[in-house]
Order: structure tokens, then C-alpha cells, then sequence
């Protein structure tokens, strides 16, 4: 891993990671993107970060759409499941929301029925695929498979102490790896592999893995964001096989 300081800091996140859990505004309800939302304990915050309300811009979900939206979503790290329940809200027709954190699970849950979109949301607890068959098997294929990663790199031998710290940081990019080489088995014909970065995280080592794993990562969109003293980029990208 190279040396990384900065906005790249991963000790930075981790901090980050503590400070959500435990202040004393952390909220039980919150508004984002005109509707209200549970948020359960030990639950990635939206709230406390521009990151969730630009990954709804930067999949459009914010914007009216001028046809409506189907097909089939799933979302890798659904945490509240705002991204997930807004998808069938606007017009997908089935959603598969994961997540390792069951608290997270719950959330998505929660904010399914909420949003009366629990005939149509399906939330499992998983770490990435697991819990998925394979679709080249005879299991599920979606028309979008989307992942806001946990981009920020971290050690190679950092071990978790929270769940919580699994939406923050990724210790050797082994996730990024995994989701690189298994998604393509997950996406139906015609199909999109999107990824949530940023330059929070390592855009070289990045690259360096899909071309290992044999995949292009083309960018769909991006959007500088003002966080603190520091602007971060947030990317889109979309996934392809060489």
C-alpha cells in the first residue's frame, strides 16, 4: 500500500467512524431527499456526511425522471436503504438491498415498509455476493448491480473493530477485489456494474486491481463536494469486462 496522508488517511475515517456512532446528535428519524427515514444504532449516518446525498445525484434518483424507471436493483452495503427504497420508489420493479451489518438489514427494513415498498425490497444480510446465487448458475441476474463503497484503503492487516468501521474503510482493498471480480456474474444482459468512489480512497491501486481482475472502469459521472476545508471528488463509475 502506498504511503497515504490527508483527505487518504485512513486513520482520519476511522475517527469518523467513532464520531457518528456516539454523538449526542445522532437522531433516531432524519429528512433527505424530501422524505423522512429511520436510523437504527451502530447504522452508517447519512446525516453526517454529503455522501449518501451525492450518490443519490449521481444515480439520478433525485432528478424526475421523464420515463419512468424498471428493471431490477441490487445494492451492495445498503446501510438505511435510502438508495435501495428510493429505487422502488421510482420504478424498480424488484430490489435486493445487502448489507454485513444486520443492524443495517433492519434499517433497510424498517424504511421498506415506511415507504410502503416491502413487496418489492428484499433485504439480506450478507458480506457482498455471499448470500446470492451466482446468476451464470441459475441464480439472480439485475439490471443494475450498484456498490457506494467503503473506498478509503486501509492496511493490508487492520482488522475491524466495529461493523461500523466496515462502511468506512477497506483494509488491502480485498472487498474492492472481490466486488471486481464477482459482479459480472450478478448483471443481466445489457446490464450496469456501478461504483460509488472517491478520492478519499486510492484511485491507483484501484485501476491497478480491475486490470488485474481483467475490467474497465469507465466514469459515468463525478462531483467535486465541499467537506469542511477539504473538496473531495465523488465518481461513478460503471464496471466492464475487457
Amino acid at each position: 500500500m502506498t504511503g497515504l496522508t490527508g483527505i487518504n488517511d485512513y486513520k482520519r475515517s476511522l475517527e469518523r467512524s467513532r464520531a457518528a456512532l456516539t454523538r449526542k446528535d445522532r437522531p433516531r428519524t432524519f429528512t433527505m431527499a424530501g422524505r423522512e427515514w429511520d436510523l437504527l444504532d451502530e447504522v452508517f449516518a447519512p446525516t453526517f456526511s454529503a455522501s449518501t446525498g451525492v450518490a443519490m445525484e449521481l444515480l439520478g434518483l433525485t432528478e424526475t425522471p421523464t420515463v419512468p424507471r424498471r428493471g431490477s436493483f441490487l445494492e451492495i452495503g445498503c446501510g438505511t436503504g435510502i438508495i435501495a427504497v428510493t429505487a422502488a420508489l421510482t420504478g424498480c420493479d424488484r430490489v435486493t438491498a445487502l448489507d454485513i451489518s444486520e443492524a443495517a438489514v433492519r434499517n433497510t427494513a424498517m424504511n421498506a415498509a415506511r415507504h410502503g415498498v416491502s413487496d418489492r425490497l428484499r433485504a439480506v444480510h450478507s458480506d457482498l455476493f455471499d448470500e446470492l446465487a451466482a446468476g451464470e448458475s441459475g441464480g439472480e441476474r439485475f439490471d443494475t448491480v450498484y456498490w457506494h463503497s467503503n473506498f478509503v484503503l486501509a492496511p493490508p492487516a487492520y482488522h475491524y473493530k466495529t461493523v461500523h468501521e466496515r462502511a468506512y474503510v477497506d483494509p488491502g482493498y480485498r472487498a474492492h477485489r472481490r466486488f471486481l471480480a464477482d459482479a459480472p456474474s450478478y448483471v443481466a444482459d445489457g446490464g450496469a456494474i456501478l461504483l460509488h468512489f472517491s478520492d478519499r480512497g486510492d484511485l491507483a491501486s484501484l485501476h491497478a486491481i480491475a486490470e488485474e481482475c481483467g475490467r474497465d472502469l469507465r466514469v459515468l459521472r463525478s462531483r467535486p463536494v465541499r467537506e469542511g476545508e477539504e473538496t473531495v471528488e465523488h465518481i461513478l463509475f460503471e464496471i466492464t469486462v475487457h
